[in-house]
């Protein structure tokens, strides 16, 4: 059954197994579908692709340890047999882009079938939903930038592979896409994927409703008419959890509408109220040294990711954005909260230089106050005052002043710590009233 220009890709049971300590609970990550999942090291591979002296054996996987992730097929399982075993493998095959990942091999040997792909450093988004501590992770500039990754991905599959396929993925969920060390995403889970057969008018297949009861498309699931369309709902639901915090078929919304998330969404949209269904997460602010207000989303931002994602769950397909629109959208939400960041961090700046400069200015002037009796007597400390009065041509600055220790320490501590957001005029000034500081301390 394995066709030759897969055969680079065999990985021996034995190597599995000892990279596993024969399927030890140590490795497992997770288990859906009757499929359970290891995070591993593998050593060795095909004896057939021996290593060359370049660190790759022919078949091109890298000597040493590769960190991989291990998808153990049931045996015997109905729903679960070669077919979807072999389809996976082909489909990952057949795809090349920056946010699918990537088979590294697969193994069928005795009753096992085993698919091996990449890591996910950082886990499967289901991992995060309904789990605060994880989502707290997850910032808003995080999820969009996940929701853009899988979009693009998406995109690919519809419009851009080459030979004009189209693949519809058919089981879009928050455990079929990953997460990797830069928090980027990639979408995995290629056993349910059909081909939709080049230059179709209606560009759908006519095929037996097969999805998970919270994802799939109601169009097709009632007429078994499958579109692009159909991967765009799922994707759709996908959008509202990252935007709620929670798994698409979390009880709380099982228990408004059996089919959970996507229809309840689409309501609150409907009636306005779906941001009192958003991620309390997103919503907090916090405080940093009294200064930097750091928030959620920017409301630009916010509307233009909730409106794309209620258009993606539309009842039918023909209301539904097609990728390309959604991709575009979504970017542009991002677009919103990057510019939103930076025109916050330039009033922080200049609300903190006010301030600074403000409290400054009145520090000098309480110590001046303080210190003013003191002039007459150090001789020394006046002769210094008239010299810097006249080298500058700020006539607002302040007489000199003597200092205790504890006070220069504050004060230069204050200055050095702000100084990086002050601006030319008030680096002068606090230069200035440092080296006063310093010389009458």
């Amino acid at each position: 059954m394995v066709e030759k220009n897969w055969k680079h890709l065999k990985i021996r049971l034995s190597d599995i197994k000892l990279a596993t300590n024969d399927f030890s609970e140590t490795y497992k990550i997770a288990s859906w579908d009757g499929c359970t999942l290891y995070r591993v090291e593998l050593d060795h591979f095909d004896e057939e692709n021996p290593s060359s002296e370049k660190g790759k054996d022919k078949g091109g996987h890298p000597n040493g340890h590769n960190t991989v992730v291990i998808k153990r097929y049931p045996s015997g399982h109905e729903l679960y047999g070669d077919e979807k075993f072999f389809t996976e493998i082909e489909m990952l095959m057949s795809v090349k882009h920056p946010n699918i990942v990537s088979l590294l091999g697969f193994c069928v040997e005795d009753t096992e079938m085993i698919v091996v792909t990449e890591n996910a450093s950082n886990g499967y988004l289901n991992d995060y939903l309904g789990n605060a501590n994880d989502m707290r992770i997850l910032t808003w500039e995080k999820r969009l930038k996940i929701c853009i990754d899988v979009a693009h991905s998406l995109k690919y599959l519809h419009y851009e592979m080459e030979d004009q396929k189209v693949i519809i993925h058919r089981d879009i969920w928050s455990n079929n896409i990953v997460v990797d060390e830069n928090w980027g995403a990639k979408i995995g889970g290629f056993k349910d994927t059909v081909f939709l057969p080049p230059n179709q008018e209606d560009e759908a297949l006519y095929i037996n409703g097969l999805g998970r009861r919270s994802y799939i498309d109601p169009e097709y699931k009632k007429t078994n008419k499958l579109k692009r369309e159909s991967d765009v709902y799922s994707f759709g639901v996908v959008l509202f959890e990252i935007l709620c915090g929670r798994g698409a078929d979390d009880s709380i919304y099982l228990k408004e509408n059996i089919r959970g998330l996507g229809p309840m969404a689409r309501q609150s949209f409907r009636l306005g109220t779906l941001e009192d269904m958003i991620d309390p997460i997103l919503k907090e602010e916090t405080s940093e040294n009294n200064f930097a207000l750091k928030s959620g989303p920017n409301k630009d931002s916010l509307h233009t990711f909730m409106k794309i994602a209620h258009q993606c769950v539309a009842k039918t397909q023909d209301q539904r954005p097609t990728m390309k629109i959604v991709v575009k959208e979504l970017e542009k939400a991002l677009s919103f909260q990057l510019n939103s960041k930076v025109k916050s961090d330039y009033v922080e700046e200049k609300s903190h230089a006010s301030i600074i400069e403000t409290q400054v200015v009145e520090l000098s002037s309480e110590l001046n106050n303080m210190n003013i009796t003191r002039k007459s007597e150090n001789p020394e400390i006046h002769n210094k005052e008239k010299m810097l009065h006249d080298q500058t041509d700020d006539p607002a600055k302040p007489d000199c002043f003597r200092l205790s220790g504890s006070c220069y320490t504050f004060l230069a501590k204050y200055v050095r710590n702000k100084f990086t957001n002050m601006k030319r005029r008030l680096s002068c000034r606090c230069f200035w009233l440092l080296y006063l500081v310093g010389s009458a301390g």
